[in-house]
């Protein structure tokens, strides 16, 4: 994370001591509104700090989407996201496939509310579910109803994420693969990657399309950002960074299907969904009915 070291001992805190409320019942499970005996106001807490997070840092909104997909992608949503890299074990925020991952200190405050209300209650990987949960919404998306009652893990799982989780620019093939792997089809997969109507790309993830020249199916307007003066391979962290959709990028909505249909995909996994017949047929069905893809 991007905090102080005493901040980040105290996070660990407390979520390692969330461990403690699932103590006596070593499988609680899932269940809708877990907390409503042990901390009643925790989702309206949670809610209420991602529009006040919302309304000073917008871009967050984003972080809280790519944080739901990239800890729950493999075996389970156990906030194995958040844990720091130590002498022994690597995070998994610090590998590759996490590139660009930032914000982890907006889900420390949302924890901090939340323990002067109920102390060592709810779990830091409900919280991260459920800040996604009402991200999803400041963006006009919808309000998907979620079980809680997540534990909170002490392992990274950062081999399993780079050896399982598509990168973004692996072939559309490969990407299908690997979420046929964990049971995802490809309508799935399809409907997944209509989060890249938010959010932004680094211009160094599009090197292999700027250089040594430039992909002649990138646009003037896809390009204007990322100019010959983009990060090279050599120099990964630096470099400007594009919005992914520029009609409508603080809203999550289905012209991300009609971008790529017009050959806007940016990252070579969006340039490539159309390429097939039947992810063309998909991406035409969201494209036209907004309803299909919420």
């Amino acid at each position: 994370m991007s905090s102080t070291p005493k901040a980040l001992f105290f996070l660990a805190v407390l979520c390692f001591s969330s461990l403690s409320a699932f103590a006596e019942n070593e499988n609680p499970g899932l269940f809708m509104n877990y907390y409503k005996d042990s901390c009643p106001q925790a989702e309206d807490i949670i809610k209420e700090q991602v529009q006040l997070l919302y309304k000073r840092h917008k871009n967050t909104a984003f972080s809280w989407l790519r944080n739901i997909f990239h800890d729950c992608f493999v075996e389970s949503c156990d906030a194995s996201l958040l844990l720091d890299s130590t002498r022994r074990m690597l995070s998994e925020k610090e590998t590759d496939r996490s590139f660009g991952m930032r914000n982890f200190r907006y889900i420390e405050t949302i924890k901090e509310a939340l323990e002067r209300e109920c102390p060592g209650v709810v779990s830091c990987s409900d919280i991260l579910v459920l800040s996604a949960r009402d991200g999803i919404v400041a963006l006009g998306g919808p309000y998907i109803p979620l079980k809680t009652g997540r534990r909170d893990g002490r392992k990274s799982r950062a081999d399993i994420l780079e050896q399982h989780l598509p990168d973004h620019n692996e072939s559309m093939s490969v990407v299908l693969e690997r979420f046929a792997n964990i049971g995802i089809d490809t309508s799935g997969v399809v409907a997944l990657l209509g989060a890249h109507s938010v959010g932004r790309t680094h211009c160094v993830k599009l090197v292999h399309r700027l250089y040594p020249e430039v992909d002649s199916s990138l646009t003037l307007t896809m390009l204007s950002t990322c100019s010959t003066s983009a990060p090279t391979r050599s120099r990964p962290k630096g470099g400007p960074i594009r919005e992914n959709d520029r009609g409508t990028p603080m809203k999550l909505d289905n012209n991300y299907y009609r971008n790529i249909l017009d050959n806007k995909g940016l990252l070579i996994v969006d340039h490539q969904l159309v390429t097939d017949k039947e992810d063309q047929a998909l991406c035409e069905e969201n494209g036209q009915e907004p309803r299909l893809f919420l």
